[in-house]
């Protein structure tokens, strides 16, 4: 379905890295491998803000027989070098060391977070705020601070973000009075839950938020189930948004009748609409080495997250070529969107995505499109 807003907003050219945190830290080139999977919120200004996902990688990551990934350590960041023959280095965005029992990777790149101001309706910059910037600061997030997600619960902002260190792959929360200066709050969830999403808005006095656990084993459902064993979407309540307890029944599951949705994760915070909670997340269909990354929606009952109300099995959002195709020759991945943030403006919703893991894309979809 084709929408009237529905363009790059930002991307790599954008970025100045001589205001990176990394800067002049090591004697190597880096670049912006991308800037995407934007937070969304609006600021009391009116305007809109995004958390932009920086993902700063080596320009020449491979030298001397090694493959060399970038490390936070002690307020200053390095290089560590990995024998190349020690590496699986088919995913330009990460690289698999062989040899153990279990998947062990780093990553080509270090993220930090960059806030971006937009107009109100999202067609136009208005500032980059590198004063702003929310980069590593602790062990937990040596390897960097990915995919901010940003809700709106009463009179703060919290922001969900993923943290990625050898100990943990971890949740961090952080803070904010006015949408734009935030602190750091505290790990909210441990090791591989990636996509949290707080829900905007409280249930019964409680916080609720969407979370999506990983691993390596799942167990079946019955041959004649219509629901697919794997990654889904679950839920969890906490009292203060720092202390969560997992919700006991399921939330959105992959369906046993589609590969389209063979692995699936959160995308928006949940907003609140008269028919109940709208929540867009994403779909993976297998292929290759990075799968064909698609949104899909659904409509949650107000008071029961974990009964769904309506939902949609076509797309919403697909990955859109003609958007990335001046930006070609920067292209490492094809066939994702990743959507991230989504904010109320009247009869349409305005929705940041990341496309093809690479920049920002903004899009306005109308209400009607969800049936509201």
């Amino acid at each position: 379905m084709p929408f009237p807003v529905d363009h790059l907003i930002f991307g790599p050219d954008d970025v100045d890295l001589s205001r990176s945190p990394l800067a002049g830290q090591f004697g190597a080139e880096t670049y912006v491998l991308g800037a995407f999977n934007p937070g969304l919120t609006r600021l009391p200004s009116g305007n809109l803000l995004m958390m932009v996902r920086v993902a700063e990688a080596l320009r020449k990551p491979i030298a001397d027989g090694h493959v060399h990934c970038i490390r936070w350590d002690a307020g200053r960041y390095r290089l560590d070098a990995w024998p190349l023959d020690l590496c699986d280095t088919a995913d330009p965005r990460k690289f698999l060391v062989r040899g153990g029992k279990w998947r062990v990777m780093a990553l080509t790149s270090l993220s930090w977070l960059l806030p971006v101001e937009l107009t109100a309706d999202g067609r136009e910059r208005v500032a980059v705020h590198y004063d702003r910037v929310i980069a590593p600061h602790a062990g937990f997030q040596c390897y960097g601070i990915e995919d901010a997600r940003i809700s709106r619960v009463d009179d703060r902002w919290l922001m969900t973000s993923c943290s990625v260190s050898p100990e943990r792959h971890s949740t961090t929360l952080y803070s904010s009075t006015d949408g734009l200066d935030w602190r750091f709050e505290d790990i909210v969830l441990d090791h591989q839950n990636k996509d949290m999403l707080i829900f905007e808005g409280r249930i019964a006095g409680r916080y609720w938020a969407q979370t999506r656990p990983l691993g390596d084993l799942y167990f079946a459902y019955p041959p004649a189930s219509e629901w697919r064993a794997g990654p889904s979407i679950n839920l969890a309540t906490s009292p203060d948004a720092h202390h969560w307890k997992p919700h006991p029944h399921p939330g959105i599951r992959p369906h046993a009748d589609t590969v389209a949705t063979a692995r699936m994760g959160g995308g928006t915070p949940p907003i609140l609409t008269d028919q109940g909670w709208l929540t867009l997340w994403h779909g993976v269909e297998p292929k290759e080495i990075v799968g064909i990354y698609r949104t899909y929606w659904s409509l949650l009952d107000s008071e029961n997250p974990a009964e769904i109300v309506r939902t949609e099995h076509e797309p919403l959002l697909e990955a859109a070529p003609e958007l990335t195709r001046p930006l070609e020759d920067k292209l490492y991945v094809r066939d994702v969107v990743f959507t991230t943030g989504i904010v109320d403006a009247g009869d349409h919703f305005i929705v940041a995505s990341g496309e093809a893991d690479l920049a920002c894309r903004i899009t306005h979809i109308p209400k009607s499109a969800f049936g509201l």
